[in-house]
């Protein structure tokens, strides 16, 4: 039976909902707990960093869980519900942290509290990404909704990463008061915000659950940890693309978790607010269009590899650009827009490069290894993104501690108050060398290791092509 918009729409809003969630705890866990409640930044580094890589370490496990349950609502939609449930209330408890706790006893509750919010969002991602086949017929269909899917969770994370700045102030001072400080606005606000966001990614995913029914049983391939690295060992060209994923994502994750301090203590203003609000709206929207139009356009006229090289050049450009504004006056948010624009677009589209280049190493590893490993190679691209997260946070986490930026304030102004007027110069200095030097780094780093490593051009592929088609007609002579 062919899937209906009923199903379809219900999918997506699954998505939007656990998307929703994800970018929250991504995003701004890290400021929470340590610019708001004042945990140690290299406590939060370490924890972030242990939690992700634990985290990519227990997604095989879950796997495993989810393919050998059987129960007469299916092996997908059980433990989807229960790991909603489970991570919304965690979620809420997270961001709900009791203010009064000494420092050791908030560095305890949040390790405590990422570690199984991190455990019981896996518990949900995973039987949502693979209960894709139980309930869709291969070819256009399945490929339509995935698509479907990933655009709705850019939907959500795009949603919180734009928005939530400016409902947590709001929401802040209707609970706090209109006397409270900054730290007591952000406080009720970040409590109330992430209720909100636990409520909806619950009524999402049970419509989810509701109106997906899984019509056939699937066998879910789920390789162990040592099956990703025997498979990413034995395939140099996967090698090259995680390599190259983590240096890309090291780079951006070290930005995306610096760029609400860069506009709170560096570009300041007593609108930061507002203009960190805007420069997400402008960044979302560019890198979702280049995802959507650019690559597209890109594609007529250029190879994969060739718009590989242009996008690492223009982050590398942005970052640059980004550098060189810092130390002009910086009135005006508008004029962060132009870096916003080569970084967010680039980034985009090597979303979409890194895949299809991923992809292509499975087929390399066929003729080259005589077997195919698409489970493993894409496991490992969940495993690799989380571990750069981590990286991320620890490398965000000791350029906090070192540059001494957090709320430190107890004014009654709140959001009216001016941070970036009384920080340092040396520390707005050592923000912006890390947010734009340390990524450069990486991304040439990037650049170098694929134009010495990589090998799978359009060409080559049209060969290991062929070669697969005459090797499956000799097998079915």
């Amino acid at each position: 039976m062919k899937l209906g918009v009923k199903e379809k729409i219900s999918y997506g809003l699954g998505a939007v909902g656990k998307d929703m969630v994800y970018m929250l705890s991504a995003s701004y866990v890290l400021y929470y707990f340590q610019d708001v409640l004042g945990v140690s930044a290299i406590a939060m580094g370490i924890i972030l960093m242990v939690a992700r890589v634990f985290d990519a370490f227990n997604d095989p496990i879950m796997g495993i869980i989810v393919a050998k349950t059987k129960t007469r609502w299916g092996k997908f939609r059980p433990w989807l519900l229960i790991g909603t449930i489970t991570n919304a209330v965690i979620l809420f408890l997270m961001f709900a942290t009791p203010p009064t706790m000494n420092s050791k006893g908030l560095v305890a509750y949040a390790a405590v509290t990422y570690i199984l919010w991190g455990v019981t969002y896996t518990m949900m991602d995973i039987p949502y990404w693979s209960m894709i086949p139980a309930f869709t017929r291969s070819g256009k269909e399945r490929e339509t909704l995935t698509t479907l899917a990933r655009s709705c969770a850019g939907v959500g994370s795009a949603l919180v990463t734009i928005f939530t700045v400016m409902i947590v102030g709001f929401i802040g001072k209707i609970f706090a008061g209109k006397n409270a400080s900054s730290k007591e606005i952000d406080i009720n606000g970040f409590k109330w915000f992430a209720l909100i966001i636990a409520v909806l990614f619950v009524i999402f995913i049970v419509i989810t659950c509701i109106n997906i029914k899984e019509k056939a049983t699937v066998n879910m391939e789920s390789p162990s940890v040592l099956q990703m690295f025997k498979a990413l060992f034995s395939n140099d060209q996967a090698m090259v693309i995680v390599i190259s994923i983590v240096l890309i994502n090291c780079s951006v994750y070290i930005t995306s978790n610096l760029v609400i301090y860069f506009f709170k203590y560096d570009f300041g203003g007593t609108g930061w607010r507002n203009s960190y609000t805007l420069f997400n709206m402008f960044g979302g929207a560019i890198q979702i269009l280049s995802m959507m139009i650019v690559y597209p356009l890109l594609r007529k006229f250029h190879s994969n590899v060739r718009i590989f090289y242009i996008c690492l050049t223009s982050a590398i450009i942005g970052y640059g650009t980004l550098l060189l504004i810092t130390f002009t006056s910086m009135k005006n948010v508008f004029i962060l827009f132009i870096p916003a624009f080569f970084i967010f677009a680039a980034n985009g589209v090597l979303q979409v490069l890194t895949t299809v280049f991923l992809a292509n190493t499975v087929d390399y590893g066929d003729i080259k290894n005589g077997r195919r490993d698409e489970s493993v190679i894409f496991s490992m691209q969940t495993f690799v993104v989380k571990l750069a997260s981590g990286i991320a946070a620890l490398v965000a986490s000791i350029c906090l501690s070192v540059n001494n930026l957090k709320d430190e304030t107890a004014s009654t102004q709140g959001e009216a108050y001016d941070f970036a007027k009384n920080v340092a110069t040396s520390s707005k200095l050592g923000l912006r060398m890390t947010m734009t030097i340390i990524p450069i780094i990486g991304l040439v780093i990037a650049i170098i290791i694929f134009k010495k490593k990589f090998i799978l051009t359009e060409k080559k592929m049209k060969e290991i092509t062929l070669e697969i088609i005459e090797r499956n007609k000799e097998m079915d002579a």
